[in-house]
């Protein structure tokens, strides 16, 4: 006898399908490509299960399923069983499935979906500022100098800060060089090329050098902090920590912080100095006007002044990158799906707070008179 078959007998109406062999999980792949499928509509079926020599939950299964699919399509199902034992676990599956409870799932509204995306960022919101707060509790430590982990102090400042400056400074450099160009279009209808230098040093030292130095070290920095501390948590390194007694924070966060607060000023400097040095290669270029008169011009409009509003941003920035970059680290699961989701959540929250908190500095600086 073959290991598993069926064969089906047609008569006027009336459909018998004969079920021979094995019907187990060894060959269910089998049974599943030979059973018949398409059986007409409103036909009188018969499964005959005489000759089957073994049947476990799996080819019981695919019998029930079969028969109540012939039954939607208004067909008449009987079966022909010899062995009481597989009717009684037919008769088992069949109460399964008709008895198991059927989850309505309503259709997810508008408001549905915006209240449930509300109160998963309001949920968000207080535990960064959870976080935030056993931060600053956790970095009155520090005034005990074995607290401070000098080590990854050190690191955290040359991967952040030191490999960061080729990519700032190309950017800036683009950055002045299309400021500079835009800047001379619109100045060169009133015959006041020479205001150039004006407007492009002042709003690169004032605002753009701090913004897009921001911006570059969020989209590099908070990620790799998200990354590096979600990796360690998908793998337990940081409960491996706290059971060896060691405090992450110590180790994690504030190392992180301390590396970007004294980095992101220093690269807002570099920032300043190439971006302004693109702002005179575009005007050399566009309007012929020479470095010697660029720099001089440069040295009676751009104040002291200017130069440290835009520098003191760099240490609230980089509070807000690296925080945001580690808050985010530790909200990974155990699951690999989350370190992508928490890394592009992680780099858009940080962009974003960035962008809110110069704002809220030009408007304070302004009231200033500044």
């Amino acid at each position: 006898m073959a290991v598993i078959d069926i064969n089906i007998k047609t008569n006027n109406n009336f459909i018998t399908i004969e079920c021979i062999g094995k019907w187990t999980v060894d060959y269910i792949d089998i049974i599943e490509k030979k059973f018949l499928s398409n059986i007409p509509k409103k036909s009188k079926v018969v499964l005959d299960i005489q000759k089957i020599e073994q049947l476990d939950s799996n080819g019981a299964t695919l019998l029930v399923l079969f028969k109540n699919q012939a039954i939607k399509r208004g067909c008449e199902v009987k079966y022909i069983i010899a062995d009481t034992k597989y009717q009684k676990l037919i008769d088992i599956i069949e109460n399964s499935i008709i008895n198991k409870p059927t989850i309505s799932v309503k259709k997810r509204t508008f408001l549905y979906n915006l209240g449930k995306k509300s109160v998963e960022i309001y949920k968000s919101i207080l535990s960064f500022i959870a976080f935030v707060g056993e931060f600053f509790i956790k970095s009155l430590g520090l005034f005990k100098p074995k607290n401070l982990r000098f080590k990854e102090l050190f690191y955290f400042i040359y991967s952040a800060g030191i490999q960061a400056v080729p990519i700032i400074s190309l950017t800036a450099f683009l950055v002045g060089v299309v400021i500079a160009y835009q800047t001379i279009v619109q100045l060169a209808k009133f015959g006041a090329d020479i205001f150039v230098v004006d407007a492009t040093a002042i709003s690169i030292a004032r605002e753009l050098g701090p913004m897009i130095t921001a911006i570059v070290v969020a989209g590099r920095s908070a990620s790799s902090f998200t990354a590096e501390i979600g990796a360690m948590k998908l793998t337990q390194e940081i409960d491996a920590m706290k059971t060896m007694g060691f405090k992450p924070f110590y180790f994690l966060i504030i190392p992180r912080v301390i590396a970007l607060i004294i980095s992101l000023p220093i690269l807002i400097f570099i920032s300043d100095i190439v971006g302004i040095l693109g702002a005179m290669v575009a005007t050399k270029a566009q309007i012929g006007l020479s470095f010697d008169i660029f720099i001089q011009r440069l040295y009676e409009v751009l104040s002291l002044k200017n130069y440290l509003i835009g520098i003191s941003k760099g240490p609230f920035f980089a509070i807000i990158i690296a925080l945001i970059g580690s808050f985010h680290g530790l909200r990974v699961t155990q699951n690999t799906e989350s370190i992508g989701q928490e890394t592009t959540k992680s780099v858009v929250n940080t962009i974003f707070l960035v962008i809110v908190c110069d704002a809220i500095f030009s408007v304070i600086f302004t009231r200033l008179g500044l």
